[in-house]
């Protein structure tokens, strides 16, 4: 197997007198789809924004791609970031903006096309999630599981690598949450990226993830595939699943 293309060496985060990363360990390896699980406030958002460079470790260091992105400027991490798409738990689409200009904006601002590639492009990218003919569309105007999807093709726009996805079912419906993780299975067998999901939704984790690892009290503990973790895995990762990841938030 070769190397790991994400990895955490040693990383410790605190904000004021709460620590939420402790000297923590964590490989992740081209073509993964790993689940990072764990209670409300155990720092799994905080961890993709380390591995985005969205912070910085106060110990550590945290490698994405062959770069120590702890140690990288603003401007080193800009070719980086067009690699590693991250996904917001809101979706974080612009209010003002149509769904065309929304999923065409990344496009714009880092490739030079004509603009019918554009709008070929981005044609493509919704028809990849589901969302055909809703270009003129605003936010403001689609449901939340559309909202997410718009989303998801935005992150998209520059074939990355790497997509990063924070809590993608949350506040969804069942049966949109599982529309989203079908659509998220497919992608990645689609395009063949590594997905790496923070979530506290058992169902969600068991249909998507073929890893996972579980933070507590600043570590991550590697809990192997999805029935592995709900059989074998350690106590805590065991009653996890058990309670269907109802005590976290």
């Amino acid at each position: 197997m070769t190397g790991p293309i994400i990895s955490l060496h040693n990383v410790s985060k605190s904000f004021g007198d709460k620590t939420v990363l402790d000297h923590a360990d964590l490989s992740i390896f081209r073509g993964e789809t790993m689940a990072i699980l764990g209670s409300s406030g155990s720092g799994k958002t905080v961890t993709l924004k380390l591995i985005n460079g969205l912070m910085v470790p106060d110990e550590g260091d945290v490698y994405v791609l062959g770069h120590n992105v702890s140690s990288m400027s603003e401007a080193e991490l800009i070719p980086l970031r067009l690699r590693v798409s991250y996904l917001f738990q809101g979706g974080a689409l612009f209010d003002s903006m149509t769904i065309f200009e929304n999923v065409a904006f990344p496009i714009i601002e880092h490739r030079s096309p004509s603009r019918e590639e554009l709008r070929h492009r981005v044609r493509e990218l919704l028809e990849l999630v589901q969302l055909e003919g809703i270009e003129k569309l605003y936010p403001s105007e689609l449901s939340g599981g559309m909202k997410k999807r718009a989303a998801l093709a935005r992150a998209l726009a520059l074939d990355p690598e790497i997509i990063l996805y924070d809590e993608p079912t949350t506040g969804l419906d069942p049966v949109t949450g599982k529309a989203i993780g079908n659509l998220i299975l497919s992608l990645h067998q689609r395009l063949d990226v590594t997905s790496v999901i923070v979530t506290h939704e058992i169902p969600f984790v068991s249909r998507v993830a073929n890893r996972i690892v579980f933070l507590d009290r600043g570590r991550f503990a590697d809990a192997g595939t999805p029935e592995h973790a709900a059989a074998e895995g350690p106590p805590l990762v065991r009653e996890f699943f058990a309670a269907g990841g109802a005590h976290a938030g």
